[in-house]
């Protein structure tokens, strides 16, 4: 439990760093001043520290989802019911509005959302896959699904009044067709 704790402090203080300050005047050692801990202890639990925006808990998650939706179902239809059940668990909205706000608004974070968005297509690709499905068609549905997502969340993240799970379930329903 501790080292979650840390974790979440770490991400805490940061985000309320960078929101007073901005991204690029803040060093790795005020971060771990601020959590109180060493800077080794950041390292510990984040490479970078565009990590701390960045971190993405959810990948394993969304991909046990993908994996458990109905095999009848089509692959955008099992990524949909799959990300649709994990969004379930997000608890800390406000902490993950800072971030997409705080990325959306950096260049270098801006794009780095990118390439986690690649690993997480990788990772849901990789659980349509091990069920059935071509390759093609995992890659090419997970990407779609996930730009229709991405942008939701860019939307929410700018939208004080904008409820998360209702922008999810709206990208969701649109990308499977059903707005």
């Amino acid at each position: 439990m501790a080292h979650r704790d840390t974790h979440e402090r770490l991400q805490r203080e940061a985000l309320r760093l960078f929101t007073e300050r901005g991204f690029d005047e803040v060093t790795v050692d005020e971060i771990a001043s601020a959590a109180g801990v060493s800077h080794m202890t950041f390292f510990r639990h984040f490479p970078t520290k565009e990590s701390v925006v960045l971190d993405d808990p959810f990948d394993p998650i969304v991909g046990e989802a993908v994996a458990r939706q109905p095999a009848d179902y089509t692959p955008t239809q099992r990524i949909v019911g799959g990300i649709a059940e994990a969004a379930v668990d997000i608890e800390d909205v406000e902490s993950v509005r800072a971030r997409v706000r705080l990325a959306a608004h950096h260049p270098r974070l801006r794009a780095r959302i990118w390439e986690n968005n690649n690993r997480t297509q990788e990772v849901i690709a990789n659980a349509l896959v091990s069920t059935g499905v071509g390759p093609f068609h995992a890659m090419v549905a997970a990407g779609s699904v996930l730009g229709a997502l991405t942008a939701a969340l860019m939307y929410w993240a700018e939208n004080e009044g904008e409820d998360l799970q209702t922008c999810i379930g709206m990208a969701l329903q649109q990308i499977a067709g059903r707005s």
